[in-house]
């Protein structure tokens, strides 16, 4: 009995360990199952919680009507997808919002800040933030993290999700309660998550090291000017072993190609386009902001015979050219 147990458990730990193999092995993407774990939600029930979030996002934030922006980002962000562990069709929608921020709801709805296409230097940069957000989706740590909550009351979980990730992602200036414990991800996520992303990044064709430089460049960015990330990003920074992290398995798992995409001209066309976009808007928020002057009850120009007299005194005191 006792041997048998032994070789159960060597069993389960080389049972184990090759699961770990593939989660490391670019060649196997789309061919292993990444979400696994303990989890209440069914694909179904996480791809209608999704559709509810998504609609309230969509309710309260400006989402970018421009088609050659719209379309553009969704095509790069549907060719990760395509390259990717999903087992879920993507929505991918930019919303328009200066600040650094992406974020990917349960079920595949994907919603991306005009910010991003701002700060990035490049496609690759872009993509690398949208690869590790759509790694938080095909690994479903949405879901995984609210049952690990032991969040068993599945009346209260939409409300939860819509007091978190939108409240999270849009109004995180409103002073809403939200639950910080269920909104960040562990670092154990966190750390799949830029396993799987870089991966998805290097199967789709881009530089993976793009990732590591562009959470470099941000977070050197908000030392600087504190607010230039939203909090969704900020509560869990690209810390020192994250980076580390990231680095070696770029250079450990990742067989070196002779070329990267790095960027297209399209990508510079379409930032140069949400520029524009939001210097046309700037003058519109600074009227929009402007003090106004408004009069008292009683201060208006005088009316009758007293107006009259009032408006020819005024018009005496005038400032007259008079020729030398």
């Amino acid at each position: 009995m006792k041997r048998f147990s032994i070789l159960v458990l060597a069993m389960l730990v080389s049972l184990s360990a090759m699961a770990k193999d593939k989660k490391k092995d670019p060649d196997e993407i789309g061919n292993r199952d990444v979400g696994k774990g303990v989890n209440f939600y069914s694909i179904e029930k996480e791809i209608a919680l999704g559709k509810q979030l998504a609609q309230e996002v969509e309710r309260q934030a400006k989402i970018v009507d421009d088609p050659v922006i719209a379309e553009y980002v969704n095509r790069v962000g549907q060719n990760i997808v395509r390259n990717s562990d999903a087992s879920v069709p993507f929505t991918i929608k930019v919303i328009d919002a200066e600040e650094i921020n992406a974020f990917a709801l349960p079920g595949g709805f994907f919603f991306i800040n005009t910010g991003i296409l701002i700060h990035a230097d490049s496609e690759a940069e872009m993509a690398g933030v949208m690869a590790h957000e759509i790694a938080h989706v095909t690994a479903r740590h949405g879901t995984r993290q609210a049952t690990r909550g032991q969040l068993v009351n599945y009346a209260s979980l939409p409300l939860i999700f819509m007091g978190g990730w939108t409240g999270y992602a849009i109004r995180q200036g409103a002073g809403l309660a939200i639950p910080i414990g269920f909104l960040t991800f562990s670092r154990g996520f966190e750390r799949e998550a830029d396993l799987l992303g870089i991966q998805y990044l290097y199967k789709t064709g881009y530089d993976p090291i793009a990732f590591v430089d562009f959470f470099e460049k941000i977070q050197s960015k908000e030392k600087k000017k504190p607010g230039t990330m939203a909090k969704v990003f900020a509560t869990h920074p690209m810390t020192e072993d994250r980076i580390a992290f990231a680095q070696k398995n770029i250079q450990e798992i990742l067989p070196e190609r002779p070329e990267y995409v790095v960027s297209t001209s399209e990508f510079a066309d379409v930032k140069a386009r949400v520029l524009a976009m939001n210097n046309r808007r700037k003058p519109e928020e600074q009227d929009a902001n402007r003090p106004r002057l408004r009069r008292t009850p009683g201060s208006g120009t005088p009316i009758g015979d007293e107006g009259e007299e009032k408006q020819r005194e005024d018009e005496d005191e005038r400032p007259t050219l008079k020729r030398r």
